[in-house]
């Protein structure tokens, strides 16, 4: 029987180069709450990543919560429709009114065009997604936060190593969001982080993760458990030491998908418009009304031959329940991220992709295509 291919696949080191670090925590007997594993991980990232402010988190959607409460937003944020449902959760589960806008049809990120017109008294911040790994229009959001006196958190979760002609993406904004879900480009398990500018803001987040506890009798604020382990900072030691060569082969692998795909009616890449490092994090095509099949169908007639690629982001966050009733969630707001929805595919794309299968994957399309 065939094995399946699925859309991604968590990049699992030697189990002998892991159990080390497993036989150091059991004799040390320091579990979490800051460990050797847990400081040497935050050391390591901040020289890898180019940024002075990195706290590790368990999860990249408390790390949207805690950036959020670190930065002291209230009231309305301005975000993007066309994300995770974690972005606009952290906002909901701070008391926070999402206000959505449109997405830019090249990048699939949020359109700073847009954002102006959304702006209220109540706004006090904005929460851009660098989609799949590409980054946002960070300049143009720089300008409208300053004019309005905003802050900008940016939902990082897919931007792991990516950069811009002025270094890391994450030093952009007022915080930036990390996810380091096994899903992510270098993972711990779960987990995620937290980039800030300095280091008040560092001590703040510290306290947000950690029930808001300064000392043994002292809770100065209202926290939660945002805290790593060490063995996941440990599985994300050993991932580290590796991150290179997986970017380098999720390159190749994008790079062999760009050529094997171009010319097929209908078939469409995101091009990532401004990035001068990319991490190559998702692979993601449009299905155009060119293509004789629709979208579902090719996401069906995928399935049907064992790929299991992914409609993400699909459905849009303001067709769920929560959201949907917001004035801002009307598809009439959102023609581009509307249409987005009902053309994405993400296609498999992680390390260890042979070019047998990415052949596979593309044939299995231009028979659709003929179909």
């Amino acid at each position: 029987m065939k094995k399946p291919i699925y859309v991604t696949q968590p990049v699992l080191p030697p189990l002998e180069e892991f159990i080390p670090y497993l036989q150091e925590i059991w004799a040390n007997k320091v579990l979490t709450n800051g460990g050797p594993f847990h400081r040497q991980l935050e050391s390591a990232l901040s020289e890898f990543l180019g940024v002075e402010y990195i706290t590790l988190v368990s999860n990249g959607t408390l790390g949207l919560i805690t950036a959020l409460q670190a930065a002291g937003i209230t009231g309305e944020v301005i975000t993007t429709p066309y994300s995770f449902v974690a972005t606009a959760h952290s906002l909901l589960l701070n008391g926070i009114k999402p206000v959505f806008v449109d997405i830019d049809p090249a990048t699939l990120n949020l359109d700073p065009r847009r954002i102006e017109a959304a702006i209220t008294p109540a706004t006090t911040a904005i929460m851009p997604v660098h989609c799949y790994g590409h980054p946002c229009d960070v300049d143009a959001i720089d300008k409208i936060a300053d004019k309005y006196k905003l802050k900008v958190i940016y939902d990082a979760a897919h931007a792991f190593g990516v950069e811009d002609r002025d270094g890391s993406i994450l030093k952009r904004g007022d915080l930036s969001v990390l996810s380091f879900h096994a899903t992510k480009v270098f993972n711990t398990f779960e987990g995620g982080a937290v980039v800030c500018r300095d280091a008040d803001t560092k001590r703040r987040i510290e306290l947000l993760k950690g029930f808001g506890i300064s000392d043994e009798i002292t809770v100065n604020l209202t926290g939660t458990n945002g805290k790593m382990s060490e063995v996941h900072a440990a599985f994300g030691l050993l991932q580290l030491n590796d991150i290179r060569r997986m970017l380098a082969e999720r390159q190749k692998i994008d790079m062999l998908y760009r050529a094997k795909l171009e010319g097929i009616p209908g078939i469409s890449c995101i091009s990532g418009i401004g990035e001068r490092v990319a991490n190559y994090a998702y692979f993601p095509i449009l299905v155009g009304p060119q293509f004789p099949m629709s979208r579902d169908a090719l996401f069906a007639y995928l399935r049907q031959h064992d790929i299991y690629a992914r409609r993400y982001f699909y459905p849009l966050i303001t067709d769920f329940p929560m959201y949907r009733d917001l004035p801002s969630a009307t598809a009439a707001n959102l023609p581009v991220a509307t249409r987005a929805a009902a053309e994405i595919i993400c296609l498999p794309i992680y390390p260890g992709l042979s070019d047998l299968q990415v052949n596979e994957i593309v044939e299995c399309i231009v028979h659709a295509s003929k179909a």
